[in-house]
């Protein structure tokens, strides 16, 4: 069992029954992506990321998004200094390895868009200075259903930079009652040991890089989202970085999987987590993730 096995393995033995949403949320980490976990409250969502910061041996920080939340409780302020007569950064919460935005949706736009740089760029810009991120840096973000109380929908600017959302569901019976015999969740995070180093995650993302992509699968991909653009039944097209999401995902995929090539089983496998959040069936505002995903798939042919 090679390390990020023994990773899925360790966070597996913590979110049980979720094997196949561990993977993706590995694959989303091993793409230098962000994830998005969209769930009801009690399943998991923030156990998940602690767990994936603690075998990984991250530097983890845990924001909670309130209504009230300010910019500079994300990225840090500076504070005047009057015993050096000059203003010192303090850095905020952001400038960690694991970011958890919890319950992101709960702060307005403004609170949410002091994200969307760090996202993006690895860096945020706080009083004219930009400051780069730590590396590797991933947000995990969870948000509860938009119907609940208090809740502020993402932006699509927003989502979009989220290479993947997933949601975990209510566990199965076996699961559940495993769960209910076994230790508490919180002791098991602080009985966790990292199985891999920082050092190891970036090879697994350099090498991710390097998987190949044929071009009659770059031609899948394409032909999967000119279909999203052209395709009355969908309500708006997927963008150029939705295409990139898709490639960069499915070769972290592949590697998972001890493979040097991408096949589209791979693009297949992705597809829900990268397009769900992206993409909507036309005049069917309930269509789920996995709708959207399956319709797409019937839709287009693999060269």
């Amino acid at each position: 069992m090679n390390n990020i096995d023994s990773v899925a393995a360790k966070v597996s033995s913590i979110i049980l029954g979720k094997e196949r949403q561990i993977r993706l949320a590995l694959a989303c980490l091993i793409a230098r992506g962000h994830l998005l976990i969209e769930d009801v409250p009690g399943v998991g969502k923030t156990t998940l990321a602690h767990a994936l910061a603690g075998t990984l041996g991250l530097a983890f920080q845990r924001i909670q998004f309130t209504s009230d939340l300010l910019p500079a409780d994300v990225l840090g302020v500076a504070v005047y200094n009057s015993d050096h007569g000059k203003f010192a950064f303090h850095p905020g919460p952001i400038f960690s390895q694991v970011v958890l935005a919890d319950e992101v949706n709960r702060a307005t736009p403004k609170a949410q868009s002091a994200l969307l740089e760090a996202m993006e760029e690895h860096q945020v810009t706080i009083e004219g200075e930009t400051r780069r991120l730590p590396e590797p840096f991933f947000v995990i973000a969870t948000q509860n259903p938009s119907h609940q109380i208090g809740t502020f929908p993402l932006p699509e600017s927003q989502l979009d930079r989220f290479l993947m959302r997933i949601e975990l569901g209510y566990p199965d019976a076996d699961a559940e009652r495993a769960l209910l015999r076994g230790e508490d969740r919180r002791d098991l995070l602080e009985q966790l040991k990292p199985c891999m180093q920082p050092a190891e995650l970036l090879t697994l993302q350099r090498e991710a890089r390097a998987v190949h992509t044929s071009d009659a699968l770059l031609d899948y991909v394409q032909a999967l989202v000119n279909h999203t653009r052209n395709s009355p039944g969908f309500a708006g097209g997927l963008s150029p970085r939705a295409a990139l999401a898709l490639v960069h995902a499915s070769r972290a995929w592949a590697l998972l999987d001890a493979r040097s090539h991408v096949v589209p089983e791979d693009v297949q496998a992705i597809l829900p987590g990268v397009v769900g959040h992206r993409l909507r069936v036309a005049g069917d505002a309930g269509s789920g993730a996995a709708e959207a995903a399956t319709r797409l798939m019937e839709s287009v042919a693999i060269p």
